[in-house]
């Protein structure tokens, strides 16, 4: 995940727009039930590593999701992946950090969006930090305030009196190659990196609406699903 933009209120739905940024070709799933374990639990799923990006517990409302970061960008042999800390959040909301070893993780923001609060972690490879965030619209990215994101774009999205309008906002532009893009695509080494998956996410107690695309720079191709 490399954007994310929140909008909160106290005992109202929590409003997001999610941007996933990763390697083309990386399969994935698109938000679903995928984790036995935590059957009230929909989001994407990695199918390389089984994890998830973005994922909310239903009967809570309660929404995670995580950023790479730079500082620490390869783990330590046998670490954790990133892509469990979402569930874990959504399972044990603030005190998650009691239930994983985070020593040889690569570096992350994590962001846990609830009717009540909203609180992002920040780890950079040896110390966690955490902020809540006062109600209101905010944006956070994987490169932190360095990578311009929240200075090009975060007034408009604080402006849009709906959060209907958000994926036209982040489509506007298109893709580029671009650090402060909120669409990218990047090649590299010959590879490319690309926002391959675009969500907006409207959450409350016992509700889940969903509207997403795997081509989200073309309005026409996002489809809303509803969790009740």
């Amino acid at each position: 995940m490399c954007t994310v933009v929140v909008r909160w209120a106290p005992h109202a739905p929590v409003l997001l727009l999610a941007l996933r940024d990763e390697l083309v070709g990386r399969p994935f799933d698109d938000p679903g039930r995928w984790w036995p374990e935590q059957p009230q639990a929909v989001g994407g799923r990695d199918q390389v590593a089984g994890g998830t990006w973005c994922v909310t517990d239903v009967p809570t409302g309660s929404t995670a999701l995580v950023l790479n970061r730079p500082q620490r960008r390869v783990a330590a042999q046998g670490a954790p992946s990133r892509g469990v800390l979402p569930l874990l959040a959504v399972r044990h909301g603030g005190g998650w950090p009691a239930h994983l070893e985070l020593a040889g993780m690569a570096s992350f923001a994590l962001v846990l969006a609830s009717p009540d609060a909203v609180t992002v972690w920040e780890f950079d490879g040896a110390r966690l930090t955490s902020s809540p965030l006062p109600p209101g619209t905010h944006m956070v990215t994987s490169g932190g305030a360095e990578d311009g994101k929240v200075d090009r774009h975060l007034r408009d999205f604080v402006a849009a009196d709906t959060a209907e309008l958000w994926p036209g906002l982040a489509a506007r532009d298109g893709e580029q190659d671009d650090l402060s893009a909120l669409l990218v695509r990047h090649r590299s080494d010959g590879s490319t990196w690309a926002t391959v998956f675009g969500q907006l996410l409207k959450a409350q107690p016992g509700r889940l609406a969903i509207s997403s695309s795997r081509t989200p720079a073309m309005a026409q191709t996002w489809e809303q699903r509803t969790w009740p």
